[in-house]
């Protein structure tokens, strides 16, 4: 079954939508204006629960089927946008400088109400659809908050699916995978002590950026001597700050960086060696260390029988050549991980064409996937709340 008539015929009413959100982006938590939008449109559909202020500023709708009461299968699309300024160039830029849908939030969740307006008009399937609209996908941990709200239990979910759209993949295909599709993304920050003085005389100092200089290099054999290479690991070092002026040396410098894995254990290690290693370097030259380590978003796993089922319909909408079924996993890292560590679920990606990169100031959501990315849905739920 190739994509839906009826999707293609809401596509420009939903491209509408999604430029309008394009246009007013919010950041993290505060999505009030765009979820009172979403709130506004379900209850226009017709849904028969619209609830808000989940998660703080999350919504949930729920559409109940014709077909008599069954489980509840919950659909996530998340709302927060970026603190980028926009240089897209679109008609329906950003109007708000410094912020901007740079990840494609706004065309998540334009497809997401557009699902949301075919299933209120249709109700072919038994049990119930939640919509769920998240704030704060970007750092903020808003698929916890919700999650933390008793959102599953509130609305009895069983089974959650996420979609996001994936720059480089052509318009019209999907991919995802079984197990660990995104990393886990844990912080790091490392003060380096030492002992400072006049630059010309390094022999009675213990020379910080000396020491944080060896730390960074050997917290790289973590992956490279430490990690079978087959598990991923990724250990970044991104931010060196230390001293202010040429002919001195500072009495500290401190490090930051991300830590990005794809198994339990690997996350568990790389935390263990990181701050064993930087203990042990610093000592070594007479120097001490604080090192403050802060697990960020989990490892986003697909469960096996829920990745199955959503292979199955995204080869229904696209097609088996169009469907990539084993893609390599991902080190970015998503927190509809907190969902999928609720309840059984799958997350997908659907392509945005030949698109700028996610998170660069000149992206911009392809509308053309529009159709897709509903179809998806709908069959989604048309098959997982079959009769």
């Amino acid at each position: 079954m190739p994509v839906l008539n009826r999707a293609s015929e809401l596509q420009q009413e939903v491209a509408g939508w999604r430029r309008h959100l394009h246009e007013n982006p919010e950041l993290l938590f505060d999505v009030y204006d765009t979820s009172n939008f979403v709130a506004e449109k379900l209850k226009e559909f017709g849904c028969d629960t619209v609830q808000t202020g989940i998660g703080r500023s999350g919504v949930v709708g729920i559409i109940k089927g014709s077909r008599g009461s069954g489980p509840v299968v919950g659909f996530r699309a998340d709302m927060d946008a970026l603190p980028i300024y926009e240089t897209s160039g679109r008609e329906w830029s950003s109007k708000t400088p410094g912020k901007m849908h740079a990840c494609g939030h706004d065309g998540h969740t334009a497809m997401l109400l557009g699902a949301a307006k075919y299933l209120a008009e249709t109700r072919n399937f038994r049990g119930s659809v939640a919509v769920i609209f998240q704030p704060a996908e970007e750092g903020g941990g808003g698929g916890l908050e919700m999650v933390n709200d008793g959102m599953m239990e509130t609305f009895g979910i069983s089974q959650v699916y996420g979609m996001h759209n994936a720059p480089g993949l052509p318009v019209g295909h999907f991919a995802t995978r079984n197990g660990s599709v995104m990393a886990a993304a844990d912080e790091f920050e490392i003060i380096v002590h030492g002992r400072g003085g006049h630059a010309a005389q390094p022999h009675t100092t213990i020379d910080p950026v000396l020491v944080s200089s060896h730390v960074v290099i050997a917290l790289q054999a973590i992956a490279s001597r430490e990690v079978d290479p087959l598990k991923s690991v990724v250990v970044t070092v991104a931010t060196v700050h230390g001293g202010e002026a040429s002919n001195v040396i500072a009495n500290t410098v401190k490090l930051s960086g991300t830590v990005r894995t794809l198994l339990p254990e690997t996350r568990d290690h790389a935390e263990k060696r990181l701050g064993e290693i930087a203990r042990g370097i610093a000592g070594s030259f007479g120097a001490s260390v604080d090192v403050h380590y802060r697990r960020g978003y989990p490892v986003t796993f697909n469960h096996a029988d829920e990745t199955e089922f959503a292979l199955g319909i995204m080869r229904k909408v696209a097609g088996e050549k169009a469907v990539e079924g084993n893609m390599p996993p991902l080190m970015g890292a998503e927190d509809f991980s907190y969902m999928l560590e609720a309840r059984p679920g799958a997350f997908v990606f659907i392509g945005n064409g030949d698109s700028a990169n996610l998170h660069h100031s000149a992206y911009d959501f392809n509308d053309e996937a529009i159709p897709y990315g509903i179809s998806y849905w709908v069959m989604l739920a048309e098959n997982a709340l079959a009769a």
